[in-house]
């Protein structure tokens, strides 16, 4: 039985209709079963309907219910179940009818060839549309849907092709080609002016071109463009929408851009949708804005989703860990799930704390939310576990693993790398199942730089390019500048420096002055330092170091003289800070802790702890100390350094069975600080371990897992 659109529909189809048009889909399904008569236009709205909101079931539902009624159904209907099985992604079935059609129009290849496109099957969609022209000739759509898929295989060459074809049947100029086209070039690296000529040439455009070529200036690396063009856009009157700010937003260069943008969406209304709010966060906390300010965009949002709850999270993450897990746990007592990209950015925040307390929770929460096999949650695991001062359970959690892949190992080696532990790096190197890339050698160049192996470290270097062919850059020049000149080979250190290929950075150049610092090398120290000065004039490392150098070989005025025009260049070293945590509060310690509320008991039980020390053989180390003129006073000043008070406070605060404290320091650990710590690890009887600026020291019974060679 054939069938026809019903050009009046009754009615019982007219509700139909209105029940679809507000997405009330059981009761239109309801509806249709209840019918004495069935139009083929009912079954089409509510097939429609299905195909729109992705409804399998209930369009499978009225697919056997409709083969109930026309067991033969007609080029209508069967158009319509095509479109609704192509998408909602069943392919299979979408071929099967396509393929089994005894007659398709141009609507029957639009409807295959556009759902091949809008779920990645750029391939098929190709193979489809080559079919067709021996049959049809493309519509508008069809091209459309062609050269999406171009746009997201990233393939130029068909994208061309499909653009001849267009111009050939005089295509080009509609507006939705045209639109697809701009996509398209866009997405093909390197090809965004061929973007542009075509919106230049397009006689007509509507707000989807204009956002299209916004997006395509963004995508291709050229944000100045997209601001210019959405300046343009806007003086001359043409409306905007979501889209079209959420594209601008994200090629937002400066703070000042920003608050400009933050402003239209405020005057325009747009700010409490969650899409533009999300872009707003992302661009103040990428352009080093407030998290005030992206806590108060996060506020004005009207219905949230997880994309804004995960940005704001992303926003907190790095600066303010703990409250980024304490947004987290709002973001579950909403009812929210967190995703895989959710559970990666809240465990980079627990890679911020000085223990694995909230590592281990998190770990246990993606276990159970279905994510425990998920290799980029697992990576990001392994990381974050080695930098909480956890190497083991970074270590199970890559045993566990069933698939490696680069950054598995490469996480791997750089946590063994972080805890002085070379030999394992060079040892989890040689069973990598996957091609070594540039990262890895950076973790294997710094494990050889943490734990003295020196010739391990040049036959490292030498084989990056002779046997993997992969081409030294500055972090893999300045590992080796580290290497060398921790060993105290500086004069090598520098001839490096000097055969290099291309011009050094601060890096390299702080690197060479360290181990300076270390050897007390005046001379390649000033050069160094004189360097680092000119790269980076505000930063404070070229004349501190410098300064100690000079202390370190008696030359007091010269180092007086480094910190005078320290002063006078208004140049100051960054404070040193350390953090404990100690139950589920982490207590943040500065020199002297004068801002902590227990100071004054801290301060007697550092003295009791100082005078067991000296007993043990500890005498405090104030050649670096220039303020002071009476011994004792450097000695005090020595002694109320941020990681003895914060290791105090810990030792106040532990229990008779706890048999590790961990502590975080923002900058490198001081050879004073480093000696008392190692005694106490011995006079305390526990394990103290040490996280900062460069490595993790692991204190155990008088030693250093560092070899004091940090």
């Amino acid at each position: 039985m054939a069938e026809a659109p019903n050009p009046s529909p009754d009615d019982g189809t007219l509700h139909i209709l209105r029940l679809c048009s507000f997405g009330r889909l059981s009761e239109a399904l309801s509806a249709l079963q209840s019918l004495a008569l069935h139009p083929s236009s009912a079954y089409a709205a509510v097939l429609h309907a299905c195909a729109r909101h992705r409804l399998l079931a209930a369009g499978r539902s009225v697919h056997r219910l409709l083969l109930s009624r026309y067991p033969s159904p007609g080029l209508f209907l069967s158009n319509h179940l095509l479109n609704f099985y192509a998408k909602c992604g069943r392919f299979n079935i979408a071929r099967r009818l396509f393929d089994g059609m005894p007659r398709r129009n141009l609507v029957s290849w639009t409807a295959l060839l556009s759902g091949y496109a809008q779920h990645g099957l750029h391939d098929r969609c190709f193979r489809l549309l080559a079919s067709m022209l021996s049959h049809h000739l493309p519509s508008e759509f069809a091209l459309a849907a062609a050269l999406s898929s171009c746009a997201g295989a990233r393939h130029y060459g068909c994208g061309r092709q499909v653009h001849a074809l267009a111009s050939k049947i005089s295509l080009d100029a509609n507006v939705f080609v045209g639109n697809a086209l701009i996509t398209m070039y866009s997405s093909c690296a390197g090809n965004g002016d061929d973007g542009w000529s075509i919106f230049r040439s397009m006689p007509f455009r509507n707000l989807i071109t204009w956002n299209s070529m916004i997006a395509g200036f963004n995508l291709n690396g050229q944000p100045c463009r997209s601001l210019v063009l959405f300046a343009h856009m806007h003086r001359i009157g043409i409306g905007f929408d979501r889209a079209t700010l959420v594209s601008v937003i994200s090629s937002c260069s400066s703070l000042r851009h920003c608050h400009q943008l933050h402003c239209l969406t405020v005057k325009s209304c747009y700010v409490s949708e969650a899409e533009v709010a999300t872009a707003l966060v992302k661009a103040y906390s990428g352009l080093g804005g407030s998290v005030d300010d992206c806590y108060r965009v996060f506020l004005g949002v009207k219905e949230h989703d997880i994309v804004s709850w995960t940005s704001i999270i992303t926003s907190r993450a790095e600066q303010e860990p703990e409250e980024a897990i304490c947004l987290f746990c709002q973001l579950r007592r909403h009812g929210f799930k967190p995703d895989s990209y959710t559970f990666s950015i809240v465990v980079k925040a627990c890679a911020g704390f000085a223990t694995e307390m909230h590592c281990s929770a998190i770990h246990s929460l993606i276990v159970r939310s279905g994510f425990g096999d998920d290799m980029v949650l697992s990576n990001v695991m392994i990381h974050a576990y080695a930098r909480c001062g956890s190497i083991k359970l970074a270590e199970s959690v890559f045993e566990q693993m069933v698939v490696h892949d680069e950054v598995s190992w490469n996480s791997m080696v750089k946590a063994y790398a972080a805890h002085g532990r070379g030999r394992e790096a060079l040892q989890a190197f040689e069973h990598m199942d996957v091609p070594p890339d540039s990262a890895t050698f950076v973790g294997l160049l710094t494990a050889c730089s943490h734990s003295g192996l020196v010739n391990e470290g040049q036959d490292i270097f030498k084989s990056m390019s002779e046997v993997y062919g992969i081409t030294p850059q500055l972090d893999h020049y300045a590992c080796m500048v580290d290497i060398l000149g921790r060993a105290g080979k500086l004069l090598e250190a520098e001839d490096l420096i000097n055969r290099m290929p291309m011009v050094s950075d601060s890096v390299i150049w702080s690197a060479l002055l360290g181990a300076c610092r270390k050897h007390g090398e005046a001379r390649i120290g000033e050069k160094a330092a004189q360097k680092l000065m000119e790269l980076e004039p505000q930063n404070s490392v070229g004349y501190v170091m410098m300064s100690n150098i000079y202390c370190e070989v008696g030359s007091l005025g010269d180092a007086a003289f480094v910190r005078k025009e320290m002063k006078e260049c208004g140049i100051k070293k960054e404070p040193g800070l350390s953090w404990v945590g100690i139950g589920k509060h982490v207590h943040e310690f500065s020199v002297g802790g004068r801002r902590h509320p227990q100071r004054e008991a801290i301060y007697v039980e550092l003295k009791r702890l100082a005078d067991k020390l000296k007993e043990m053989g500890y005498v405090a180390d104030t050649r670096l100390v220039l303020h002071e003129t009476e011994e004792v006073h450097k000695e005090e000043r020595l002694l109320h350094h941020s990681e003895k008070l914060a290791l105090t406070f810990a030792l106040m605060n532990a229990s008779a069975t706890q048999d590790s404290i961990r502590i975080m320091k923002n900058i490198r650990i001081c050879e004073d600080c480093h000696n008392f710590i190692k005694l106490a690890s011995k006079g305390v009887g526990k394990e103290i371990i040490v996280r900062d600026a460069n490595r993790f020291h692991h204190f155990v019974d008088g030693f250093c897992s560092c070899g004091d060679y940090w």
